[in-house]
């Protein structure tokens, strides 16, 4: 395609209080944490401005509260360069907020409040359905109301759009998810989100093969199972295959799924083959690892075609991300 893809998000924003911690915490178990960050977040967010850095021409669907926090959530869309007229504040929520303990090998866990992101609605959807016909992608996540991510991907399937779905976080195995809402080109669970949905416990290649065969068999075009410091699987009814991922000095994964999301849009819009969009989106999700943050450490584009420059080929490591 010609000039930049055109990529609608329908999702959540959230403010993610971040804690630095050497380890994160067991049940019962007090961990003194060092440095405290306030960084916007959010799934939907996070994706929106992935793909706004890596050039595309990027729209939000989402709620905010009537907070300070919600104009903190827009404002940083906007200076993202993120389209945010179908970016509502309701008074019925405060906005959404994410706490993050981040120890030191930068893996996460991560406890949500949704808060205004659950009065997105069908009605929102539908009030923006103009936007998302005329759009190259639509991206959705799990952390809005699934009733509400069924619409969006229902509209997207009638107008063509390809639809890139990221079952994040996954509540229950696929036969009892709403109905269409894995009808997807492309799903993208990462290990535990693929064993929730198929009942696979996702521990290697050969178990993220079978997870990716059960997507494909609910009605996914295509699944991308990422495991993290392994790669990932992609898998259809016709073609398996495995990347490995990129080595990285890994400082923190938030986000990192995100910034794969996006930057796999990317790569399908641009008419990427099925393993380039991967690496791409592989590269992208590599290069946020290396920064803190959600929406702060997401690279630009020009940080990742530097990426790749320097690695023509995929190298395999016990530090990754995917």
């Amino acid at each position: 395609m010609s000039g930049s893809p055109r990529i609608v998000v329908v999702g959540s924003l959230n403010l993610d209080l971040v804690i630095h911690a050497r380890v994160i915490p067991s049940p019962g178990q007090t961990v003194l944490g060092g440095a405290f960050l306030q960084v916007r977040g959010g799934k939907g967010g996070n994706q929106a401005v992935a793909a706004a850095r890596l050039g595309a021409e990027t729209t939000m669907i989402g709620r905010v509260g009537c907070d300070a926090f919600g104009e903190s959530l827009r404002a940083g869309l906007v200076e993202s360069g993120v389209k945010v007229d179908a970016v509502r504040a309701t008074p019925e929520a405060a906005s959404g907020v994410a706490m993050i303990v981040v120890d030191e090998e930068g893996q996460n866990a991560i406890c949500v409040a949704p808060g205004a992101n659950s009065a997105l609605t069908p009605d929102d959807v539908r009030a923006s359905r103009d936007l998302i016909a005329r759009a190259d992608a639509l991206l959705v996540q799990f952390e809005t109301p699934l009733e509400t991510v069924a619409e969006a991907l229902r509209i997207a399937r009638e107008a063509g759009v390809r639809a890139i779905v990221d079952p994040a976080p996954a509540p229950c195995g696929a036969t009892h998810l709403p109905s269409g809402i894995l009808r997807a080109d492309v799903v993208t669970p990462n290990e535990s989100e693929a064993s929730v949905l198929t009942g696979i416990n996702v521990c290697d290649e050969a178990s993220a093969r079978a997870a990716g065969r059960s997507l494909v068999a609910h009605g996914a075009q295509a699944a991308a199972v990422k495991l993290g410091a392994r790669g990932a699987v992609w898998v259809t009814a016709g073609t398996e295959f495995a990347l490995p991922a990129f080595r990285v000095d890994v400082v923190d994964t938030t986000a990192a799924g995100d910034a794969f999301a996006a930057g796999l849009a990317m790569a399908l819009c641009r008419g990427d083959d099925a393993p380039s969009a991967l690496r791409f989106a592989s590269a992208v999700a590599a290069v946020k690892c290396t920064k803190s943050g959600a929406q702060s450490g997401l690279p630009t584009g020009d940080e990742v075609r530097r990426f790749l420059a320097l690695r023509p080929t995929f190298d395999a490591g016990n530090k990754g991300a995917g």
